[in-house]
């Protein structure tokens, strides 16, 4: 069982792609394999603890890995040795955001701010009317599945005494900005990317159906 964040970044490390929470095949989350102490607990008080939660920040911005919702559109890790080839495939099956098109003015946006919490990049892309909040998360979802679009870091309120709280908001950023264009290049094909992926897969979850793993890569 995992007990700490340097533990977490050495299991991505080794196994590569890591989803948080509850990826449809038994035992394979982060929170699947770390300790009782370290998962979700309430308090009598109204309080809450959440250790693996808290970890997201350092892993990202320390553990040489990617974060973002990669895996069926809920969030997960990639290791760097990884990336390269899981960005060649996801650009290549999903569509490049078209010309004019809200998906290309939103990468736009990121890559003229360099990095922006969610709710200041949907202000900034005009998206401020009432039900419009759910919509922009929707483009922001694709992006981040057609790996456009990755979480730097994470930014927390703070209370009077300067203490942080709450769930925090994802700090968003494009992976060239994030890791340079030379960490997201890949000479493989899509295809070869893509059956380096599956193979590796079938390394890890020998126990997974094709259709359990196709669903988390595609």
């Amino acid at each position: 069982m995992i007990h700490n964040a340097n533990e977490l970044m050495g299991l991505i490390q080794e196994i590569g792609f890591l989803p948080l929470l509850y990826s449809g095949i038994s035992g394979y989350s982060a929170e699947d394999v770390v300790d009782d102490d370290c998962r979700y607990v309430t308090y009598d008080d109204g309080g809450w603890d959440w250790p693996m939660w808290k970890w997201k920040g350092p892993i990202v911005t320390e553990g040489g890995c990617v974060y973002g919702k990669f895996f069926d559109k809920k969030a997960g890790y990639i290791s760097m040795d990884w990336w390269p080839d899981f960005m060649n495939y996801r650009r290549h099956a999903y569509p490049t955001p078209a010309e004019g098109s809200i998906e290309e003015a939103i990468v736009m946006t990121l890559s003229e701010h360099g990095s922006l919490i969610t709710r200041e990049l949907r202000a900034a892309c005009g998206f401020t009317g009432a039900k419009m909040r759910s919509r922009f998360d929707g483009y922001v979802t694709r992006l981040q599945m057609s790996c456009h679009i990755v979480t730097q870091d994470f930014v927390y309120p703070r209370d009077k005494h300067g203490q942080e709280y709450g769930w925090g908001w994802s700090l968003l950023t494009t992976p060239e900005l994030l890791l340079g264009k030379e960490a997201c290049h890949c000479d493989r094909s899509p295809q070869e990317s893509l059956e380096r992926i599956m193979e590796h897969f079938h390394r890890i979850l020998p126990n997974a159906t094709e259709r359990q793993i196709i669903k988390l890569i595609k």
